[in-house]
């Protein structure tokens, strides 16, 4: 997803953040679940898209995350559903870093 026409926030410090570890947050009206896969930094929606779970609450795999409600999984990097009872992708939103900072952008209000 490109960065063009999102607002950047920072969400936290990198050492805020281990790896295969994630952190929610809230920017306006997004919840936003934040992962440190493998030292990379990767931001989708927290909630999941079959019964409104916490996904940063859930259990890391690798890069997939699994919801803790009923299982289902999505790629923390795509977004995408891997595993019932989940078939609908979470959104997924750009990251970068910013010396110790962790940085998410949402999309700009028109």
């Amino acid at each position: 997803m490109s960065a063009a026409g999102h607002h950047f926030h920072r969400v936290a410090s990198i050492s805020e953040i281990p790896e295969g570890d994630a952190l929610h947050v809230k920017l306006e009206q997004w919840e936003i679940a934040v992962f440190n896969v493998g030292g990379e930094f990767y931001a989708i929606d927290d909630v999941c898209t079959h019964a409104f779970a916490s996904l940063s609450e859930g259990f890391v795999e690798g890069d997939v995350i699994e919801c803790p409600l009923h299982g289902g999984r999505f790629e923390i990097k795509t977004g995408k559903a891997v595993a019932a009872p989940c078939t609908d992708d979470v959104r997924t939103y750009p990251v970068r870093r910013e010396d110790d900072s962790v940085l998410v952008g949402i999309p700009a209000a028109d």
